[in-house]
């Protein structure tokens, strides 16, 4: 694998003080640059960024997997196990709302991951998941 850079995405939010209560307080992403239309983030070195949009813009829908409904689209990053405890403990006590809460996903089988699905407060939809070895990541 190469050497990993970090990724930029953008998404709609309808509320850019409340995107920054929740990526800045709650989650403890730095905030960057900024306009009166968006703002940037640093989500684990990644560049986020929120764009001021239009309700409804974030179409639902969701894909069956280990017995759980993902919900499409979302994003997020695969952290460090301990990261990963850190930051569900941290929005377990801000009492965000898992769509699917922290567990381990394929226990026991290759790719054994841990994972964790919420929103933001646009209702965007964020997964956030480990490995305890990450060579597991892209096993098939």
């Amino acid at each position: 694998m190469s050497k990993l850079t970090p990724f930029h995405i953008a998404f709609p939010v309808d509320d850019l003080a409340a995107a920054r209560k929740f990526y800045g307080g709650i989650m403890g992403c730095p905030e960057g640059r900024s306009s009166e239309s968006w703002v940037d983030f640093d989500l684990f070195g990644h560049q986020i960024v929120a764009h001021l949009a239009p309700k409804g813009t974030v179409v639902a829908h969701s894909n069956p997997v280990d017995a759980h409904d993902v919900p499409v689209p979302h994003f997020g990053v695969v952290l460090e196990m301990d990261v990963w405890r850190t930051l569900a403990a941290r929005l377990k006590e801000a009492g965000v709302t898992f769509g699917i809460a922290p567990y381990i996903r394929f226990e026991g089988q290759v790719g054994e991951q841990a994972t964790m699905f919420f929103r933001d407060p646009a209702g965007n939809a964020l997964e956030f998941k480990a490995f305890a070895d990450f060579g597991q990541i892209f096993v098939k």
